[in-house]
């Protein structure tokens, strides 16, 4: 895991979990405990609300990323900026300054004026983004995104059949799409990756979001560090029943697992209470290395299948060996004795082991490939065993 320094904030595994606090200075934006227009106001806002409460990045947006407003361009966001820049010029406090723009020339213009990083919705739709953070040695935090710099999020909607392939793209899923959409337009050496939680378009679902955090380990293996911003977010609310001014629970529930999986950056309007949940988070995250002699050893994240596939897959290796090392303990229930015999043979031919440990109760151990080649050898038989072969399927999946 590549680490990255912005402008002197460490931000990686070695280091805390950072926590980007929020102020906007566009009308539009419906959160409005965070929307200011004056600077002097905005500062105190700032010292106050956000580093005061344990903010260590102030992300600043120009125009609300709601996709029922209309889009800025990049001269309108540029009248704006003067609000941003006179803002932290009266802050006190001590944090980075990031600028959420979609555009190359208004991420130049407040890198150039005071502004330490940039928040990129669009994902590097503008080909210019990279250079000009390059150009300035800034870091820039990337949100999946399509290649339109008018439909921020839209993964969904985007033609992968003409951007990726046809086959990649009917055999990829939601996530799939969503990591492959990170690849696009190439990182820099300093980009912090965002998976876009959140409506970005009307294709995306809550499922999409849920997923997408059930496999947050596998963004990890683009060996970038990574941004969620979950504060508050539909796919939660709707898990607890609960509105906005009521998930703030969720949210933090869902911070402390962000952390564990592998987020090192908490987009948020509550502070305090967020910063507190990362750390937990953070404490109870197991991730092994060593350092010595120029030696660094680091355990990579590979807890299901599907992660160790990704991480090989992005170095190049045959991801199919993964089914071959990948270990599989699933414990089966309700089969009856004859039952449970006639699964014991057919694990063994397929190189997977059966161990009864109760009645009607055994464990069934091999390999991803042992086990997925257990459930194939199970769909030809006739009994209980036939729907078995296809649940044990659908767990491998």
């Amino acid at each position: 895991m590549d680490s990255v320094d912005a402008a002197g904030l460490g931000i990686g595994d070695e280091y805390p979990p950072r926590i980007m606090g929020v102020l906007n200075v566009s009308e539009e934006s419906p959160y409005d405990p965070s929307v200011y227009d004056d600077p002097s106001e905005a500062a105190q806002y700032v010292d106050e609300e956000l580093i005061g409460e344990g903010a260590d990045i102030v992300d600043i947006g120009l125009e609300s990323a709601n996709k029922r407003f209309d889009v800025l361009s990049a001269e309108e966001e540029l009248d704006r900026l003067h609000l941003a820049c006179e803002t932290i010029e009266s802050v006190s406090g001590d944090a980075i300054f990031s600028i959420e723009t979609r555009y190359a020339a208004v991420a130049d213009e407040a890198l150039s004026r005071g502004f330490d990083m940039v928040n990129d919705i669009c994902g590097f739709a503008d080909p210019e983004m990279p250079t000009v953070c390059e150009d300035h040695d800034a870091a820039v935090a990337k949100m999946a995104s399509p290649p339109d710099i008018e439909r921020p999020g839209a993964v969904e909607e985007t033609d992968w059949r003409a951007r990726k392939s046809p086959a990649w793209a009917a055999g990829a899923d939601y996530v799939d799409r969503v990591y492959e959409a990170l690849k696009q337009n190439g990182l820099t050496d300093k980009t912090i990756i965002d998976p876009a939680f959140g409506s970005w378009s009307e294709a995306q679902t809550l499922d999409d979001d849920r997923e997408t955090f059930r496999r947050l380990r596998e963004f990890r293996a683009l060996e970038r560090p990574m941004l969620v911003s979950i504060n508050r977010k539909n796919f939660l609310g709707e898990i607890a029943g609960r509105e906005t001014d009521k998930r703030l629970p969720v949210s933090l529930a869902a911070t402390s697992m962000a952390v564990e999986r592998g987020a090192h950056v908490i987009r948020t309007h509550d502070v305090a209470e967020t910063r507190d949940a990362a750390l937990i988070g953070k404490a109870f995250t197991e991730r092994a290395s060593a350092t010595a002699d120029g030696l660094t050893i680091s355990q990579l994240d590979v807890n299901s299948t599907r992660e160790f596939r990704t991480q090989l897959r992005e170095r190049g290796i045959d991801p199919a060996i993964a089914d071959d090392w990948q270990g599989q303990l699933l414990e089966l229930e309700g089969l009856g004795p004859d039952a449970n015999d006639r699964l014991a043979v057919i694990a063994a031919e397929q190189g997977a082991v059966v161990r009864r440990v109760a009645d009607g109760t055994c464990l069934l151990a091999g390999s991803t490939a042992n086990v997925s080649g257990v459930a194939g050898a199970l769909s030809s038989e006739t009994d209980c065993l036939g729907d078995l072969g296809e649940k044990l399927s659908g767990v491998l999946r």
